[in-house]
């Protein structure tokens, strides 16, 4: 910690985040979307022009450069892309899009706490899309909802999607991406026979399914993603029209989508940990292999040849070198968390064999030197098949 919700991110947590960034990019590039990339420091004018330099409250942190002059910095980027829009969008052919960015964003949250989960500097993907109609934006919002799912199921956490208030964004539609965790601030209730979950500031004192009838069952939960249906709430404040197909001036609909990337680091753990630490999911783990070696220079030897060979062969491997006693190295990898340890030890080695060992399993397996890299690569490929059939 820096300073109250400010974090160093060190290089272990850098590596879990450009895990989470690059399965976010996978899916957003491949449902269409263009990545872009927006200022953090704003001129006032834009939320001026939206309402939001007054209604926005204290969380915005607003400054002033040597001239005076009003400025902000972005807690989120509406009125700045609906700006980039109304500049360049003329007339219906040009829609649909969706842009989106990777980006830090700032709020002087009054009670900063929970590590990375509430922060005043945290990094988020915001997408937004741009269509003709209410029609086509809610089209447009259930394929982000799929998307985000998409995105959940590969990184791997339990989450329920929850109907939720629209808030200070404003719009028709919104719905949160709650992972589940004991130690969520969040309350929300769900349905075991059907897909309804919501807040219990929109369910309110409801103790049954308005869906199918059947009972909700409470759960904590931490807010990993948040999408919303805007409408023409910012284009028709900041006049982002197109010219529809008949030649009238329409404002654009819109929607935007956002995912807490570094807030995911965090709740991940909160959800994935035992009493011995991190559990990571192997979509998010800084490395799949550690290769420990416990012994001389010989032991040494054959552990970098299996780390080199897991290295050649693209697999996340780590080698720990260092001149620490079984036990402390052996409680390292399970504080950190990595899915597969590979144990190089001077019996074992006599032997002709090493152990693997899974983090979710309490005994390890042994098997020839000479196959250990073919072995972890083959637990890895396992371990990332997912029952849809898609790899993580």
């Amino acid at each position: 910690m820096v300073g109250a919700g400010l974090y160093d991110m060190l290089p272990l947590g850098v590596r879990v985040v450009r895990k989470v960034t690059e399965v976010v990019r996978r899916e957003m590039d491949a449902a269409g979307a263009q990545e872009m990339l927006l200022p953090a420091l704003l001129p006032a004018t834009y939320f001026k022009e939206s309402g939001r330099w007054e209604s926005f409250g204290p969380e915005l942190i607003r400054l002033q450069d040597r001239r005076r002059q009003d400025y902000h910095l972005g807690p989120t980027h509406e009125e700045i892309v609906t700006d980039l829009v109304r500049r360049s969008l003329s007339s219906y052919r040009q829609l649909p899009f969706t842009l989106y960015q990777v980006q830090t964003k700032f709020r002087d949250e009054p009670r900063p706490r929970g590590g990375l989960l509430r922060c005043r500097e945290f990094l988020m993907k915001d997408a937004y899309s741009f269509d003709q109609s209410e029609e086509a934006g809610r089209s447009s919002y259930d394929n982000m909802r799929q998307v985000y799912e998409r995105i959940f199921d590969r990184l791997g956490l339990d989450y329920r999607v929850v109907q939720a208030d629209s808030g200070a964004m404003g719009g028709s539609l919104s719905a949160e991406f709650q992972i589940l965790a004991q130690t969520g601030e969040d309350a929300l209730v769900a349905c075991a026979e059907c897909s309804y979950a919501a807040n219990v500031e929109v369910a309110g004192e409801q103790k049954d399914c308005p869906s199918c009838g059947a009972s909700l069952k409470s759960y904590r939960g931490i807010e990993g993603g948040h999408i919303f249906l805007l409408g023409t709430h910012y284009s028709k404040a900041m006049s982002a029209q197109f010219l529809d197909p008949a030649g009238n001036q329409t404002p654009v609909v819109m929607g935007c989508y956002g995912i807490g990337i570094s807030r995911l680091v965090a709740a991940a753990i909160e959800q994935h940990h035992d009493d011995a630490g991190i559990v990571w999911p192997l979509s998010m783990a800084p490395y799949h292999v550690i290769v420990t070696p416990l012994g001389g220079d010989e032991v040494l030897q054959a552990a970098e040849g299996i780390y080199q060979t897991l290295i050649e062969q693209g697999v996340d491997a780590m080698l720990d070198d260092r001149s620490e006693r079984p036990g402390a190295k052996f409680k390292d990898a399970d504080l950190i968390g990595f899915p597969i340890r590979v144990t190089v030890g001077k019996r074992g080695l006599a032997e002709g064999k090493v152990e693997l060992k899974r983090r979710t399993e309490p005994e390890a397996v042994a098997v020839a030197v000479t196959d250990a890299a073919e072995a972890v690569i083959r637990m890895l490929n396992d371990d990332m098949h997912d029952p849809s059939g898609e790899t993580a």
